[in-house]
């Protein structure tokens, strides 16, 4: 929390990158000359021989929803496990305390140096990033691997010898490392013409958003045709920019990308959002750090006021505020509790109560104020029972444009983008795939390396498409890293289309249970949200 000022977020926007897009330094994946159809001058989305030459299946849900199955890739003789050595951070740091999958050139040939004198037969490899719409191509660091093998059981036999020495790893399979555009993939593919649809594309929680729920569940209870994964969530609850029905339920990881629905998903737009809450006490406006989250716990960064250690978007990083404003809706569940202080409000910002602990429950139509930190006495000194306080709203795209928050608008923030405007544009860098510290080992695993993948998007027919990719099972389906997933999505006639959430959450339902392989050992996740086709 902080008195209010003018400020410039430390984020790239959308904006930002598209107009990159003509500078000869920073292009876009490109798509296959071959198969793209000239309008105005540049290659249109949509691969349609491609895409019917790998449907192995279609199925009529509803009028208008067809699920399309695809296969492509093979096994190939050098599908191969094998044992990754984890380098360490500091440069002379000791190789049996790695934790990173790659890095500096210099580290990766000490280790190779070591594994040698040891006996071990390592390979030393650089690992290239692609160009992403926002930055260029080029090494993102070096691996150390040892070894080729028929199973994971006998990688795991090398790797027990490995560690015996004094070095640290895990074991690979190598179709995954997200190289190989002939590796089995398995997607499935939910394709929405709303001229003979006559539902809605909606966003839906469970009971409460501090809980979860399966897809397949949440299809159930709903009675929808169609539901798949949305946004990340964390402390069992959606993480970033979720409007629902107009209703700010969860506020912005600033400038990262997102998708905003309005009448029932006949009109979509990916962008990047920023949103911002005000709270107006006795003359004096602060702002309000988040909404629905834990204080001082900023998943994701991206937020604002006094965060550490950055205020950019940084994925699955988590940062943190000792100061901090948070507003709780009723739709929240149990709200955190703890030292601090809150205000508790009713549905015209009346304060109902001023406690010296946080905890109290949401009044329905209300809302509750937690504060910790200096801003606890912030609050304590302006909030009185009984005086009626302003909590105000404001939504922004990367044109810094205010998005009315109408009851037909739904927004849900996750990404990276991956089309705009019919081109492939992944804003990696403005999504925070890029670690600030250096440390290169999550974009690895997280971008360049095959894993299950879900998204959103819509044709230049204004067809929805709710797509699946199935990942992590070798010789079944591998994944696709974000520059093929984006691919796949152009394959498919995407002008707009925007990541999901994706790993082990990757799930697509329908009335008849769960259409695709989910990869967790335990089959779905109970998650924060999904997005429905209900009748």
């Amino acid at each position: 929390m902080r008195p209010i000022r003018s400020r410039t977020l430390p984020v790239l926007t959308l904006a930002a990158v598209l107009a990159g897009l003509a500078a000869p330094a920073v292009t876009s994946v490109a798509a296959p000359a071959e198969t793209a159809r000239a309008e105005h001058g540049r290659p249109a989305p949509g691969d349609p021989a491609w895409v019917a030459s790998h449907t192995v299946g279609t199925e009529r849900l509803a009028p208008g929803v067809e699920l399309l199955t695809l296969r492509w890739g093979a096994t190939a003789a050098d599908d191969r496990w094998t044992v990754l050595v984890y380098l360490p951070p500091e440069p002379d740091g000791p190789l049996a305390k790695g934790s990173m999958a790659l890095g500096p050139e210099a580290t990766a040939r000490r280790a190779e140096a070591a594994l040698r004198d040891a006996g071990f037969v390592p390979d030393v490899e650089r690992i290239d990033v692609p160009a992403f719409a926002d930055s260029p191509a080029g090494a993102l660091g070096w691996t150390v691997k040892v070894g080729s093998y028929d199973t994971d059981a006998r990688a795991r036999e090398a790797l027990a010898r490995l560690r015996a020495a004094g070095f640290a790893g895990g074991t690979r399979y190598t179709a995954q490392d997200g190289a190989d555009p002939d590796a089995p993939q398995a997607a499935y593919v939910v394709r929405v013409d709303l001229d003979d649809f006559d539902g809605e594309l909606v966003a839906e929680h469970g009971e409460a958003l501090n809980g979860g729920e399966r897809v397949s569940d949440t299809v159930a209870r709903t009675g929808a045709v169609a539901g798949i994964n949305a946004q990340w969530f964390y402390d069992n609850a959606p993480a970033g920019l979720y409007v629902k029905d107009g209703r700010l339920l969860g506020s912005a990881t600033q400038g990262r990308g997102g998708v905003l629905v309005r009448d029932g998903g006949r009109r979509v737009d990916v962008d990047a959002y920023t949103s911002r809450v005000l709270l107006t006490a006795r003359g004096e406006s602060v702002e309000v750090d988040a909404v629905n989250r834990i204080p001082g716990k900023v998943t994701n960064c991206g937020g604002v006021g006094d965060d550490t250690p950055t205020l950019a978007p940084q994925h699955d990083l988590v940062c943190t505020d000792s100061s901090e404003l948070v507003k709780f809706t009723p739709e929240f569940g149990q709200v955190p509790s703890g030292a601090g202080a809150e205000a508790v409000l009713d549905r015209r910002g009346r304060v109902l109560d001023v406690n010296a602990r946080r905890g109290a429950a949401v009044p329905a139509g209300g809302s509750t104020v937690q504060a910790i930190g200096e801003s606890a006495q912030w609050l304590t000194d302006h909030v009185r029972v009984g005086q009626v306080v302003r909590l105000s709203e404001r939504v922004e795209d990367s044109r810094g444009r205010r998005v009315a928050l109408t009851p037909d608008t739904t927004i849900l923030q996750v990404g990276p983008t991956l089309v705009d405007d019919g081109k492939v544009a992944v804003n990696a860098r403005a999504d925070g795939l890029f670690r600030e510290d250096g440390n290169p080992t999550f974009t690895y695993n997280w971008v360049l390396r095959s894993n299950p993948r879900s998204a959103l998007g819509v044709d230049d027919q204004g067809r929805l498409l709710l797509s699946v990719v199935d990942g992590r099972q070798a010789g079944y389906s591998e994944g696709l890293s974000i520059a093929d997933h984006a691919q796949l999505l152009w394959r498919l006639g995407a002008v707009e289309a925007l990541n999901l959430d994706g790993g082990g959450s990757s799930a697509l339902a329908t009335p008849d249970g769960v259409v695709n392989r989910p990869s967790d050992a335990a089959g779905q996740r109970y998650l924060g949200n999904a997005l429905l086709l209900v009748p």
